[in-house]
C-alpha cells in the first residue's frame, strides 16, 4: 500500500485542482448575457454582405484528402525503412501485405 500512496496523493491533488478551477471560474466569470454583436460571426471586422464569388471545387478537397493520406503513410514507412536492410527479401515481400483494408 505504501507504493501506491504517492499515486493516490497525486490523483487527489489533480481532483482538488480541477474542482478549484471549475469553482473559481464559475465564481469569477461575468454574469452578463452576450449581446447580438458578440454572437455574430467575426470575419476580419467586416460584416459579410455578399456570398463568395465561387465555391471551392471538389477537386481541391480531393487533393487535400489524398495529401493527408500520403502524409500519414510516411509515418508508417519510416520505421520500415530504418530496418529494411536487416529484413532483406522477406521485408520486401511482406510490406505490401501489412496494410489493413
Amino acid at each position: 500500500m505504501d507504493q501506491y500512496l504517492p499515486i493516490l496523493i497525486l490523483g487527489l491533488l489533480g481532483l482538488a485542482f480541477t474542482v478549484f478551477s471549475l469553482f473559481s471560474s464559475a465564481l469569477l466569470a461575468p454574469k452578463k448575457k452576450p449581446t447580438a454583436a458578440k454572437l455574430a460571426p467575426y470575419e476580419c471586422g467586416i460584416v459579410p454582405s455578399l456570398e463568395p464569388p465561387q465555391r471551392f471545387p471538389v477537386r481541391f478537397y480531393l487533393v487535400s484528402m489524398i495529401f493527408i493520406i500520403f502524409d500519414i503513410e510516411i509515418v508508417f514507412l519510416y520505421p520500415f525503412s530504418t530496418i529494411f536492410r536487416g529484413m532483406g527479401a522477406y521485408g520486401l515481400i511482406t510490406m505490401p501485405g501489412t496494410r489493413s483494408p
